[in-house]
């Protein structure tokens, strides 16, 4: 498709977890800025041409169908000398030529797997970001965060800037990495150049202050809600910078400035994660797809910080994921769950997490056979009218549910 991956400037952006949070938050401030921003959100939850968005909203359908029909002829020919690829690269192949077509300002890419072979890789925008390093898709990254950093470091390629928010084991690959190709790195988190210090958390999320090199951000308001954002915040300050220094190589102005920032991020929205719907047939109902273990750790925490206790969960799992894990996380908050599977064949049965669910903490469960089932029973559990019903675990069910609450 004559590498239209080549013209794209930006980031691209791979971790464990935070990796949607951190896209959003930068990107609504360059688009504060008066930038054009292009992404590719992993995994869609509506609609498939979720896939690739201009400033945060996807493309139309006839632009969608045009932008895969363009990578037909390619398809066709590495087929035949190849084997039939991937839906997944002929998307990311599709996407980078449509981005790329648009001329976008900054584009803002997440790695769809780990990072070493995923089709995003391709891609050298100028910045490698690692948000975290947790414990995910082990069948295919490995046992061990040392193993699981790896694959993700694998992004950082000679002549970036890169940038991590990782800690402990899973950090030393990605220092190791940018050592061996003379990266320089900016860190974010604790302790670091970039942190953020959580002075409120609430409904209406978060006020933190900011440090980074170039000064502190004080009262710096933070839409997404869950003191876990700080973290997301910090590194996105740390990629807003790395991005605009990059940008400068080719005499290029990307950087937000104050007042666009502080706006960008009090008007960051990330659709599935720790997401209100305030106003649906069923009351609020808060979505977040808490698919792995620090996933389900970060939901646990924020609901703790928002008094959440004994509400009614609907819970979804995909196979190969550590259940176990998560819902220990989630059983101190004493949830009322309704397990229930999606239409899909990699779902987990709703009968098998009810009895891991009666495993770990001896209280019973409710099972419904489709999403929308469950919402019939979890609002017969709720306490109050206020009280928003929970749904958490895979992506795909969060997304079901969103399309049935706010088509």
């Amino acid at each position: 498709m004559g590498d239209p991956q080549a013209a794209l400037r930006g980031a691209l952006i791979g971790g464990t977890n935070g990796k949607g949070s951190v896209v959003a938050l930068a990107g609504t401030a360059l688009r504060h800025a008066g930038l054009q921003v292009g992404s590719m959100p992993k995994p869609h939850l509506v609609a498939y041409r979720e896939r690739i968005s201009l400033d945060a909203i996807p493309i139309s359908e006839a632009d969608f169908a045009a932008a895969i029909s363009r990578a037909l002829p390619a398809v066709d020919a590495v087929a035949a000398r190849l084997g039939p690829p991937t839906e997944f690269e002929v998307l990311t192949a599709a996407a980078f030529a449509d981005l790329a077509a648009r001329r976008v300002d900054v584009a803002l890419v997440e790695v769809g797997l780990g990072g070493r072979l995923d089709a995003t890789n391709v891609l050298d925008p100028g910045v490698a970001a690692i948000v975290t390093v947790q414990h995910d898709h082990e069948r295919h990254l490995g046992r061990t965060l040392g193993a699981i950093g790896a694959e993700k470091a694998a992004i950082i390629k000679p002549g970036n800037l890169a940038v991590t928010g990782a800690s402990g084991r899973g950090l030393a690959p990605i220092l190791d990495r940018c050592l061996a190709l003379g990266v320089p790195l900016r860190r974010a988190g604790r302790g670091q150049a970039y942190r953020c210090e959580v002075l409120h958390a609430g409904w209406d999320g978060l006020v933190v202050d900011a440090h980074t090199p170039g000064g502190a951000l004080r009262d710096l308001r933070v839409a997404l809600l869950g003191s876990h954002q700080a973290h997301n915040a910090a590194v996105a300050l740390a990629l807003l910078d790395a991005v605009a220094d990059d940008a400068r190589r080719d005499s290029r102005a990307v950087a937000p400035d104050e007042a666009a920032l502080r706006a960008g991020f009090a008007a960051a929205r990330w659709p599935g994660r720790l997401e209100l719907l305030g106003n649906t047939p069923h009351g609020p109902v808060l979505l977040d797809g808490a698919h792995n273990p620090a996933g389900a750790r970060a939901l646990a925490a924020a609901l703790r910080e928002l008094g959440m206790r004994r509400f009614p969960m609907i819970f979804g799992a995909m196979r190969g994921k550590r259940v176990t894990a998560i819902l220990r996380a989630l059983a101190p908050l004493e949830p009322l769950p309704i397990f229930t599977a999606v239409a899909d064949p990699g779902a987990l049965a709703p009968e098998r997490l009810a009895a891991t669910w009666r495993r770990l903490t001896g209280s019973p469960a409710l099972v419904a056979e489709s999403p929308a089932a469950a919402l019939g029973l979890a609002e017969a559990r709720r306490t109050s009218a206020d009280q928003p019903l929970v749904v958490a675990g895979s992506l795909y069910l969060v997304g079901a549910m969103r399309g049935m609450l706010q088509p």
